[in-house]
């Protein structure tokens, strides 16, 4: 089976070699050198990243991720082409199901903060790839949300999430429903069909794991 977590990091290190290290992403506060230098803390320094969930390490992330960032643009998106091979998210198997996400939502950040951008046309295996993740996304990103979604993706299937209440219908491709659950609303090509308070709720909800 194609290894599409590899494909999606080696497409977004080739797009950000070509764009340079300020290019912006749709990240807010984040230019391409600072992504880039997210994606290398997360694989290489699993004691600054563990500040993603933990409060009291972020100063410690921050410091780090900055030195990082500091560093030559092309060596910095090497060691995002490369990664280290002592690390558990080298592992085949473990790398598809941790980077899959990680990378695809990233290479879109950069990808939709250009001009005119569309929507790729993935190939099945990864639109389904996607798809197997897009449940235990929606059950955490959701799980408080005062609604009872019903997720659908046309030919792939559908899911439940939500606290529960009045219902709303999410409808996307699998790629779209992840990045409408991460965080990315606003550039997500993602239908909702409900009551127009909770629908206009959940767009701009804080949405993510």
């Amino acid at each position: 089976m194609p290894r599409y977590a590899d494909t999606e990091r080696q497409s977004l290190a080739d797009l950000l070699l070509a764009l340079g290290p300020d290019a912006p992403t749709i990240i807010p506060e984040w230019a391409t050198r600072d992504l880039a230098a997210h994606l290398v803390v997360r694989e290489r320094r699993p004691d600054a990243a563990a500040g993603t969930m933990l409060p009291p390490l972020r100063g410690h992330l921050a410091r780090v991720q900055a030195a990082v960032a500091g560093k030559p643009f092309p060596a910095l998106v090497d060691l995002v082409r490369r990664p280290p091979r002592w690390s558990p998210l080298a592992l085949p198997p473990v790398a598809e199901l941790a980077n899959l996400m990680e990378f695809f939502v990233h290479h879109e950040d950069v990808r939709r903060a250009l001009p005119d951008w569309q929507p790729r046309e993935l190939p099945a295996d990864q639109r389904a790839a996607l798809w197997k993740r897009v449940p235990t996304l929606a059950r955490l990103s959701l799980r408080r949300f005062p609604a009872a979604l019903l997720i659908q993706a046309p030919e792939h299937g559908e899911t439940g999430a939500g606290a529960g209440g009045d219902q709303v219908r999410m409808v996307g491709s699998p790629g779209e429903l992840m990045m409408f659950l991460f965080g990315r609303q606003r550039v997500a090509r993602v239908q909702l069909v409900g009551p127009p308070a909770l629908t206009d709720r959940l767009r701009t909800a804080k949405l993510g794991v």
